[in-house]
């Protein structure tokens, strides 16, 4: 008899609807990528009526319905718990630091288990309806293609000769020059790397792959060995890459640096992702996001709203004719957090610029 039957009442068990979750597995990790990168497990549900079907969750989905749960059923806190309690199942803790790949596969065995323990629980707790909604299957997740689901399906088999042969007639480049990818959307290259070209995302940019890592580089760090076919410069296909121009503003020094990520120019970032991804680009962890005004004013983010107010702001300013066409209209200034002399009004900089030439114009 299955752990389920052993926990419950077989009537109460065969009445359940068949849409009830009564088993999940994680088949597979994937990558999302925008302003920042993140991994999704990819989890095939069975539901009682022998269904499946997958569902892509992030760990704070699983924290969220934990929290949700204990709430409502573990008792704790109060001194005499209703019949509607029961000891939950732990889940394992937040990582806070570590490559997120390692730490999303080393979790991928507790998270099964937590989730067979999980719908291992009295029949009364399955019909809950915030734990119904986290293995439900949405829109959203009906209209994800998977990737591999290795824990699903057998390892594939190592190339055929066929398979070498057109990776030798495939598009490709010499990296010239080392180059460090920012985050995980570039590619890290060393010189004298071979590159399989995928695509050309704009005039300065190409996509490819090296040892199983997809990504952009520059086309100026590369020597073209054969090129892509015209069908593939297009930019037509594959995922759309747009462009944001970055400054970080310093007191004796600034660096300019344009970030592709695969988001469209339409898509409004939350604060917080915006900051993980400037910490990453500059490897500065105090700084402060601020965006100019239409005085040319820094002005500083500190939430989702002030992002929303910058966007709104940058559709007011005139379009210039040297922007390319997949580049944001607005630009994010970073500074250090301390560093308040960035936030003097433009009238009043140019004065104090005008008196120290006078200053030393006279001396």
């Amino acid at each position: 008899m299955s752990l389920p039957r052993q926990l419950r009442d077989e009537s109460d068990f065969d009445q359940l609807p068949n849409d009830v979750p009564v088993a999940a597995t994680i088949a597979d990790i994937e990558e999302k990528k925008g302003f920042i990168d993140y991994y999704v497990f990819v989890i095939e549900v069975k539901n009682k009526g022998s269904s499946k079907y997958l569902i892509y969750r992030r760990y704070r989905e699983f924290l969220q319905l934990h929290q949700l749960l204990e709430t409502k059923y573990s008792g704790e806190g109060s001194e005499s718990p209703g019949p509607a309690t029961w000891s939950l199942p732990t889940l394992p803790g937040k990582i806070y630091l570590g490559n997120k790949r390692e730490i999303a596969e080393s979790r991928i065995p507790e998270l099964t288990l937590y989730m067979k323990k999980l719908l291992a629980l009295p029949t009364w707790l399955l019909l809950d309806e915030d734990l119904r909604m986290f293995f439900y299957q949405s829109d959203v997740d009906s209209m994800e293609q998977p990737q591999n689901l290795r824990r699903l399906r057998p390892p594939r088999a190592e190339k055929t000769v066929k398979e070498k042969m057109d990776l030798l007639s495939s598009p490709r480049a010499e990296v010239l020059f080392d180059f460090r990818g920012s985050g995980t959307t570039e590619l890290n290259l060393k010189k004298g790397q071979l590159v399989f070209l995928l695509r050309q995302v704009n005039a300065d940019w190409l996509e490819g792959t090296v040892k199983d890592h997809t990504g952009i580089f520059p086309q100026s760090f590369v020597k073209i060995i054969k090129p892509l076919p015209p069908s593939d410069c297009d930019n037509a296909e594959g995922p759309s890459y747009s462009c944001l121009r970055c400054f970080l503003v310093q007191p004796h020094a600034s660096d300019t640096r344009d970030v592709c990520v695969q988001e469209d120019l339409g898509h409004e970032p939350a604060y917080k992702d915006l900051l993980s991804r400037m910490r990453m680009v500059f490897q500065k962890e105090d700084i402060a996001l601020n965006y100019r005004d239409l005085h040319g004013d820094l002005i500083r983010l500190l939430d989702d709203e002030d992002v929303l107010l910058m966007i709104q702001q940058s559709r007011l300013r005139p379009r210039t004719q040297d922007r390319p066409d997949n580049q944001f209209l607005w630009e994010l200034h970073v500074t250090l957090t301390s560093d308040l002399s960035v936030y003097t009004p433009t009238g009043q900089r140019e004065n104090m610029q005008a008196d120290n030439i006078r200053v030393h114009s006279y001396f």
